[in-house]
């Protein structure tokens, strides 16, 4: 007994044993300054450095959540402090939950444009990606009883503040350690402020249907895509409930996901549709990957009128690639199609006349 005490005290225990990232002080506030490089902050560089000695402290305090409040019920530990920003996320994706759950309410499509090109910065051109989100917007939006809302991911490359920060991996630690919604961010000790995701999550949530289009950079989804999906992870078998795991206790978390874990599917039944386009190669492996990932979210697929992956200006120069887009009146009829699909589906789904086949039996495989 006493050597099987041993062996599961060295399974929760979290491994160590990589490099420190904690910075000196004088590196710290050299870092900080480098946000007021621009010469008009020179006439404020005395109030800089008063502002760089309150970040330095925040930092060596590691104030990740300053502001924070009781639980309060509905918690596993009524008494423990949660970040007042975590449980605005939290009661923001519940009310997007009852907006879903409505049936009186009109049926809900998310349309996401995957570019990260816009004419608002460096590239100075629309995406072909954009084009196609708004052929596939115009669509549903003429039907009855549908609302449409386009999550426009190129503005994290043109907009002011908006950032995605990288998944941390919590999930890989422990299931229970994965937060829904994330609460990995914002850190304001580190300055990892004005994420996106808690705007994100509610948009997942209260569609019926969802609807991917985006190009093939590099063989791979466009990098604000794929942070997107890797911040999703918390929808799929994550906690709601952080202080189930006292915040951040990642040996707590171990032994909670041990005692027995039910992998919440948090967007479970919704449906989906994806539109790939690449100029050379890598389509169809963007377009596998992003269904398969969907799929295993225990998001529904409804056809393959729904699921394309195809080529504009096929190995044709790039300077013309909206002129090759613009005599492609196929791919536009295409994604047409696969938009009015999703509404059709959607449609079925709500009035019970579309089931999730399977969905009654057990998984064996959780996650």
């Amino acid at each position: 007994m006493a050597e099987q005490t041993q062996s599961d005290k060295a399974a929760i225990e979290p491994r160590k044993g990589m490099p420190s990232p904690r910075l000196g002080e004088a590196e710290f506030k050299q870092r900080y300054r480098k946000l007021f490089y621009d010469p008009a902050f020179e006439a404020e560089a005395a109030a800089i450095g008063r502002l760089a000695q309150i970040a330095w402290r925040a930092y060596s305090d590691e104030r990740k959540s300053p502001v924070t409040r009781k639980a309060g019920q509905g918690f596993h530990d009524p008494g423990y402090d949660l970040s007042v920003e975590w449980i605005a996320a939290h009661e923001a994706v519940e009310a997007a939950q009852r907006r879903h759950e409505d049936k009186a309410a009109p049926s809900r499509i998310l349309i996401i444009n995957g570019s990260s090109r816009s004419e608002h910065t460096c590239p100075g051109e629309m995406s072909k990606s954009f084009r196609l989100v708004e052929l596939a917007r115009r669509a549903i939006a003429d039907r009855q009883g549908f609302s449409v809302e386009v999550l426009d991911l190129s503005r994290l490359a043109s907009e002011y503040g908006r950032r995605i920060y990288p998944c941390k991996a919590c999930f890989s630690t422990a299931a229970a350690l994965c937060h829904w919604p994330c609460s990995c961010y914002p850190n304001h000790s580190l300055g990892q402020v004005q994420d996106w995701m808690n705007d994100i999550y509610p948009l997942w949530v209260e569609a019926h249907g969802v609807m991917i289009v985006t190009p093939v950079n590099w063989y791979h989804t466009s990098s604000p895509l794929k942070l997107m999906m890797d911040r999703l992870v918390c929808a799929d078998g994550g906690n709601p409930d952080p202080t189930l795991t006292q915040g951040k206790d990642a040996e707590l978390a171990k032994r909670v996901e041990l005692a027995g874990w039910d992998y919440p599917r948090h967007l479970a039944g919704r449906l989906f549709s994806v539109v790939v386009h690449g100029d050379t190669e890598g389509a169809a492996n963007v377009r596998h990957a992003l269904a398969d990932w969907l799929r295993s979210m225990k998001l529904d697929a409804i056809g393959e009128v729904a699921e394309l992956d195809r080529y504009i200006g096929y190995w044709k120069p790039y300077a013309k690639s909206h002129d090759e887009l613009d005599a492609d009146k196929d791919i536009q009829a295409e994604v047409i199609n696969a938009a009015l699909a999703l509404a059709e589906a959607v449609g079925k789904r709500r009035a019970g006349d579309f089931p999730t086949i399977g969905a009654r039996f057990e998984d064996p495989r959780q996650k």
